[in-house]
């Protein structure tokens, strides 16, 4: 887990659960460029408009504390989608059996092929590949 902090909002971003759907990079690009280094730059914008594109990427893999932004809200009811040749992506009030144990989240991209090496967790690779690779921006 990594973290970037602002003055007004921390953004937390675990690479391992990014499936590149890119929401964070069209969404704020002020903040979220990965040609810059640091590539999220929480100061880039008001913490309110951090906090709703953070809420936009669908992995679970960004999040953000602090501030005067409210806690993100689970969605109710709990909803499940599936990406053609891709992940179910997950979005409410998740507890998710891990290899290192339970994680409560709000928003998962969560593996349908059995071919993750982050189980349960979505990582773009057996047959989402041609997901992964298209959608990569």
């Amino acid at each position: 887990m990594k973290r970037y902090d602002g003055a007004e909002i921390t953004v937390t971003f675990d690479p391992a659960r990014c499936l590149h759907a890119a929401e964070c990079l069209r969404g704020l690009p002020s903040v979220f460029d990965v040609r810059r280094r640091p590539w999220i730059d929480p100061d880039g914008a008001v913490a309110e408009q951090v906090a709703e594109v953070v809420r936009r990427c669908p992995s679970g893999a960004l999040h953000y504390e602090g501030g005067n932004v409210p806690a993100e809200e689970p969605q109710r009811p709990t909803t499940v989608s599936a990406e053609p040749g891709g992940p179910l992506w997950v979005r409410g009030e998740l507890v998710v059996q891990t290899p290192a144990g339970e994680l409560s989240d709000v928003r998962a991209g969560l593996c349908r092929c059995g071919q993750t090496a982050n189980a349960p967790f979505c990582d773009g690779s057996g047959p989402c590949t041609d997901w992964h690779e298209s959608s990569s921006a």
